[in-house]
């Protein structure tokens, strides 16, 4: 990825970790600092203007160009990260390099006299950037660990385990195995709490299938007497239907009884007074009858 921003200093030395950490992501400065911590920059040539460097990073080793040009800051790195101004590879190598470029007291190295001032300081950086370099690192640990890296990445890339490290005198190179290796530990931790979280992930979701199907059965019993009770309540509307119509039956039957007893109330009077109409016409009958007897007897 490549950046450019506007930046007022002469000197790369002059940024000083306040001043990068106040423009840059405040994630990216923190695992810059961390790359600082484990001793994963590398500066192979630096001066007052520019920076050439690499830094091992969490998925391989970045190559990082800066540059000091024109009022700007331009930085270029090998990674893909998408983190503005500046990604957090280069933030690591602002700070080694402000780190670095700090004068230190050292009475075993006469070769160097004391610089007069701060600019003869960085003029001076790159000479002594790579006789530090060449002191510290052989070219055979080098070719070790160049040969070590490829296995190493497809073992850390396939998630299986590392090939021994190879045996080197060089700390800077011991030190990259050792970052390498505490990486490859870290992405297998991380490896397994993934796998844990996704058991755990696949236990809830299992779960969440069977409470999900629990509720559809409880909807589903819901619906069921929902219709249950439609049914009965159309059920006791036809029969409350029914009971209104027969208890106006009802009430029609006892004004019809009603009109009955009276009608029959009527009969039994007007029979009453046929039975003395007859009554009294028997006795006339009968006085008759008593009457034509004699008379009949006269006649004979």
């Amino acid at each position: 990825m490549r950046n450019k921003i506007p930046c007022s200093a002469e000197r790369l030395g002059l940024l000083d970790p306040q001043m990068i950490q106040a423009v840059s992501e405040a994630s990216a400065f923190q695992i810059a600092q961390q790359y600082l911590t484990e001793n994963r920059v590398r500066i192979a040539e630096a001066d007052d203007a520019q920076i050439t460097s690499a830094v091992i990073g969490n998925a391989g080793l970045y190559e990082q160009t800066i540059r000091l040009k024109d009022g700007h800051l331009l930085s270029k790195c090998s990674c893909t990260l998408s983190e503005e101004p500046m990604c957090r590879h280069c933030i690591g190598v602002l700070l080694e390099y402000h780190r670095w470029s700090q004068p230190k007291p050292n009475a075993d190295a006469p070769q160097e006299s004391p610089p007069p001032n701060q600019a003869a300081h960085f003029v001076n950086r790159k000479t002594a950037g790579n006789t530090s370099s060449i002191a510290e690192v052989k070219l055979s640990d080098v070719v070790k660990f160049m040969e070590w890296l490829p296995s190493a990445t497809t073992a850390i890339q396939a998630q299986g385990q590392l090939p021994d490290p190879p045996q080197c005198d060089s700390p800077e190179v011991s030190a990259w195995t050792h970052a390498i290796c505490h990486l490859a530990e870290g992405r297998r931790t991380s490896d397994q709490a993934a796998t844990r979280l996704r058991a755990e992930m696949r236990d809830r979701e299992t779960h969440v299938r069977r409470v999900t199907q629990e509720l559809q059965a409880s909807m589903d019993e819901v619906k069921a007497a929902q219709m249950t009770a439609e049914e009965l309540r159309l059920k006791i509307a036809t029969y409350e239907d029914r009971l209104t119509k027969v208890a106006k039956l009802a009430t029609e039957m006892v004004t019809c009884e009603a009109q009955l007893q009276l009608a029959a109330s009527d009969l039994l009077q007007q029979d009453s007074q046929f039975e003395k109409i007859a009554g009294s016409i028997k006795e006339i009958a009968q006085t008759l009858i008593a009457t034509a007897k004699p008379m009949l007897k006269d006649s004979e």
